[in-house]
C-alpha cells in the first residue's frame, strides 16, 4: 500500500510539473512583449532604456531557460512570484479568485450528483417505455450542449424573462442559482449517462436475481443493493468530473460575470501575465491529481473485494487505467 500510494504521488508530481512547464512555454511563445503590456498607456513616455531596467527587474532579458528554472525553483518552495500588471503575490491574486470559484464548484457539483442520480435512477425504474426512451435522451443532449448556452438561456429564462434570479454579479445566494445550475448541467448528464449503464449491469447480475427470488421491490433491490456497485465507475471518474467542473467554472464566470479564476485567466492571458497563468493552471493541476489519488484510496473501500497490496486497483473500462 504504501509503494502504491508513493508511486501515486510521483505521478502527481509529475502532472503539476509537466502543467507548469508546458503553460510556461505555451505564454512566451505568444507574440507580444510581456513589459509592455505592463507600461499599458504609458508605453508612450518611457524610455527605452527604461523599459530595459524593466526587463532585468523581472527577468525577461535573461534566457528562456534561465528564466524557467528560476521560475521552476521558485515555485517549489512556494514562491509563485509577482503579477506584472499589479506587483502582487500572485498567491494572494489567485487565493482571493479562488474563495468565489470554489463556492460555485461545490455547488455545482451538489447539483450534478443530486441530478444525476435522480435521472439515472428514474430512467432504470420506470417500467414504461417511451418516459425510459425520454429520460435516457436526456444525458446525452446535456453533454453535448456546453456549460456557457446553458447559461445564456437561463439567464434569458430566468433573470430577463422571469426576473427571479440575478443575472451578473455575486451578491448573495441568489446569484449563485444561474451559474451553479449552467455549470452542473453537463457534468451531472455524464454522471448520468454512467450510472444509467452501470445500473443496467449491475441489475443483470445474478445476485440481484437472486435478490428479486426472495421478494425484496425494486426500490429496495435499486437503492440498498445495486447502487452501491454501480456507482464505481461513476467514482473513477471523480478526478476527471472534479476537473472538468473547475474548468467550466472558469468559462460560466465569464457569462455571468462573477468574480473568480475565470476573470484572473481572461485578463492574465490577454495581458501575458505569465506568473498568473502559471498559478491558476498549476492549482488546476494538483486539484484534478488529488481527486484522481482520493478516488484510488477510497475505492477498497467502497468495493471490499478491490485490495491495493501489492498491486493497483482494477478499474472498469468506463473509468480507464488507475
Amino acid at each position: 500500500m504504501t509503494r502504491y500510494v508513493l508511486g501515486r504521488l510521483g505521478q502527481a508530481l509529475l502532472v503539476v510539473w509537466a502543467a507548469y512547464t508546458i503553460t510556461f512555454a505555451v505564454l512566451y511563445v505568444l507574440p507580444g512583449d510581456p513589459v509592455s503590456l505592463m507600461a499599458g498607456t504609458n508605453l508612450g513616455f518611457l524610455t527605452t532604456a527604461q523599459l530595459d531596467e524593466l526587463r532585468h527587474e523581472y527577468g525577461f532579458d535573461r534566457p528562456l531557460v534561465v528564466q524557467y528554472l528560476i521560475r521552476l525553483g521558485a515555485a517549489v518552495v512556494g514562491d509563485w512570484g509577482h503579477s506584472i500588471v499589479s506587483s502582487r503575490p500572485v498567491v494572494d491574486v489567485v487565493g482571493e479568485a479562488l474563495v468565489s470559484t470554489v463556492q460555485l464548484t461545490a455547488v455545482g457539483l451538489a447539483v450534478a450528483i443530486v441530478g444525476g442520480t435522480t435521472v439515472a435512477l428514474a430512467t432504470v425504474w420506470t417500467k414504461r417505455r417511451w418516459p425510459a426512451q425520454l429520460l435516457a435522451l436526456l444525458p446525452p443532449l446535456g453533454v453535448a450542449v456546453p456549460a456557457f448556452w446553458f447559461g445564456l438561456l437561463l439567464i434569458q429564462w430566468f433573470a430577463f424573462g422571469i426576473p427571479l434570479f440575478p443575472a451578473f454579479g455575486a451578491q448573495g445566494p441568489a446569484s449563485l442559482v444561474l451559474p451553479a445550475v449552467s455549470l452542473a448541467i453537463p457534468t451531472g448528464a455524464t454522471i448520468a449517462q454512467l450510472l444509467t449503464r452501470s445500473l443496467d449491469a449491475t441489475l443483470a447480475e445474478p445476485y440481484i436475481q437472486t435478490i428479486r427470488a426472495r421478494g425484496a421491490g425494486t426500490g429496495r433491490v435499486l437503492l440498498r443493493h445495486a447502487l452501491r456497485n454501480a456507482a464505481l465507475p461513476t467514482v473513477t471518474m471523480t478526478g476527471l468530473i472534479v476537473g472538468g467542473l473547475l474548468s467550466g467554472a472558469v468559462v460560466v464566470e465569464t457569462v455571468f460575470s462573477r468574480p473568480g479564476l475565470g476573470r484572473v485567466v481572461a485578463q492574465a492571458v490577454e495581458q501575458q501575465d505569465v506568473a498568473v497563468v502559471q498559478g491558476v493552471v498549476v492549482l488546476a493541476s494538483i486539484v484534478f491529481v488529488l481527486a484522481g489519488l482520493a478516488v484510488d484510496l477510497l475505492y477498497p473501500v467502497l468495493d471490499p473485494r478491490i485490495r491495493a497490496a501489492g498491486r493497483r486497483p482494477v478499474r472498469s473500462a468506463l473509468g480507464g487505467a488507475a
